[in-house]
């Protein structure tokens, strides 16, 4: 279940709870008087009411799931027929208050104000009529009017507070829930927007982030009800001011464009009224065909990263007002770290694609292109001299057959490298052994793979991870460091995925141990195992001690 769900149905519980105990209440004030002073039909009347309302508790709870309540209605009818059996005022307060506050909880502030008016004033005729206020005394009765309305109004305030409350948590969980890193950006961001346009009821949402490694400004735009996929419009930083406005900390309203404009604002961090609005540029303004707008930021790493915009390019009938201006910069405080942590793996992603980019080409480069290149070489010799010794032309055309077998093969494992791999933790131990006695049959290098446990239980994008590092450290040995021999330690308890990879080859060209963090910030490391670590909150640490070799050691949480 979750929490707004929780929240929701204890809210419930309390108006269920509170039903009896106003019952009580009231049954005890009717008690308190002389025995002579009051019918036994309005005792009986309480005492029924108050089994009634005890049994609902149990029926209420047995009916959940179908979201059943005993209907206010009831409590309503009871109240009246009480004020009209009832000997004494005193009484009638406690259901009165229950009443008004249950009344707001389930109908709002706006039914529940003049249901506690025209209840106070009944309480209030009720007085008068048990002649506990004289007709002529005109001031204490009004006076006593308001007092009961004030009194009923309040419950049914902190009723409608009550709602409302729980009403924004569900929508702030369910808005957070749009935004899953699996389903990805573009989706995500599609939920988002379709979400806080349907909930504000604009024509349009869209959504601005300023990406200053790329240099460039994105917009995500969605018409309401639209489901197709976003695909962001890139526009330089010069277009910066044109959408993100010239000041990031102030939280605008536009509910008319036109001329001088009529609006509102305030500044998000001290929270003062803005005298001067920013605007949107005319240009900006005729883009998107703008007539009224709300805008608020949002923030990554604390600093301003882009603006949320709701907007209607029809004259809107029912003006944006300051409550709804609040809401949407409570909405963005809220979703803010989740946009963070989608923008980061988006960034991520991109930097690992960069890095499997980078190291296919050098792959290319220092493998089969070197090769081509030497091949082409031989040949022209070979070409020049097979008239005046053909046998030893046989000789080098055998030898180079081989290389061009070699290097096919070479080119096979890189293109296998390639394919998406589908891991899940019950294969990955034997798809590490497969790969090791290739390894051994393909290269001079030594390989020791040290396994504690016959299965490893681990999500299997960790183990899909953890693979992938494997077999590229693997790779980077036999290819750069001229090792002899290289260990292998896969190892798993209860809180960690560990990964050892140790050689005896030339090392980095840096001597020490370094996180990944340190090594970014020097710019050095094998940067697609880096990404790959991170990806999956894993730790790497690597050991070089160049001319005498290094070690790399991944440390993955789990749980």
């Amino acid at each position: 279940m979750s929490p707004p769900e929780t929240e929701r149905m204890n809210f419930g519980r309390q108006i269920v709870y509170a039903r009896p105990i106003s019952v009580l209440l009231a049954l005890i004030a009717v008690i308190e008087q002389p025995a002579t002073t009051y019918p036994r039909y309005a005792l009986s009347f309480l005492i029924g009411y108050l089994v009634i309302s005890l049994l609902a508790i149990p029926a209420e709870w047995i009916f959940r799931s179908r979201g059943w309540h005993l209907p206010l209605t009831v409590d309503l009818l009871a109240l009246g027929v009480f004020l009209y059996i009832s000997p004494f005022s005193v009484a009638l307060w406690f259901p009165y208050l229950f009443v008004c506050y249950a009344s707001g909880s389930r109908w709002g502030l706006t039914s529940a104000i003049p249901i506690a008016g025209v209840l106070s004033l009944a309480l209030v005729i009720r007085t008068a009529l048990e002649g506990q206020i004289g007709w002529m005394r005109a001031i204490g009765w009004i006076a006593l009017v308001v007092i009961t309305f004030a009194a009923g109004g309040g419950m049914a305030f902190l009723g409608d507070l009550s709602r409302r409350y729980v009403a924004e948590n569900e929508f702030l969980s369910r808005i957070t829930g749009t935004m899953q890193v699996d389903q990805g950006l573009a989706e995500s961001l599609r939920l988002l927007l379709d979400e806080l346009a349907s909930a504000f009821r604009t024509e349009e949402a869209m959504l601005a982030f300023r990406d200053v490694d790329l240099e460039r400004i994105f917009l995500w735009r969605l018409k309401a009800g639209e489901s197709e996929r976003l695909i962001p419009q890139a526009l330089p930083l010069s277009r910066c001011d044109g959408f993100l406005l010239d000041d990031m900390d102030a939280t605008v309203c536009w509910n008319s464009l036109e001329g001088g404009g009529s609006g509102f604002g305030w500044n998000r961090t001290t929270h003062r009224k803005l005298k001067t609005l920013p605007r949107l540029p005319r240009t900006t303004q005729t883009e998107l065909k703008l007539r009224s707008l709300m805008s608020v930021t949002f923030d990554q790493t604390g600093q301003p990263a882009g603006r949320i915009f709701l907007m209607n390019q029809r004259d809107n009938r029912n003006p944006f007002q300051k409550a709804d201006l609040a809401w949407l910069e409570r909405i963005a405080r809220h979703v803010g770290p989740a946009l963070e942590n989608i923008f980061l793996l988006r960034h991520l992603r991109a930097r690992a694609i960069e890095g499997e980019r980078s190291r296919i080409s050098r792959d290319l480069h220092d493998g089969i292109l070197q090769t081509l290149l030497s091949i082409e070489i031989q040949l022209d010799v070979l070409r020049r001299r097979v008239g005046a010794s053909p046998e030893q032309s046989v000789a080098s055309l055998a030898a180079l057959q081989q290389t061009v077998r070699n290097e096919s093969a070479e080119l096979r494992h890189l293109v296998t490298d390639l394919r998406p791999l589908r891991v899940q933790s019950a294969d990955l131990v034997d798809l590490m052994r497969g790969f090791a006695e290739r390894y051994r049959n393909e290269s001079i290098v030594a390989l020791d793979l040290l396994i504690d446990s016959a299965e490893i239980h681990a999500p299997d994008r960790v183990c899909r991870e953890i693979f992938q590092i494997y077999r590229e450290a693997l790779n980077n040995i036999k290819k750069h460091a001229k090792a002899s021999h290289v260990v292998v330690k896969l190892s798993q308890d209860d809180s960690a995925l560990v990964l050892v990879v140790d050689d005896n080859g030339e090392g980095f060209s840096f001597a020490g141990r370094f996180t990944g963090d340190e090594l970014d910030r020097l710019r050095l490391g094998p940067i697609s195992i880096k990404e790959r670590a991170r990806t999956v909150g894993g730790i790497l640490t690597v050991e070089s001690n160049p001319g005498h070799g290094a070690r790399l050691i991944i440390e993955i949480p789990l749980g």
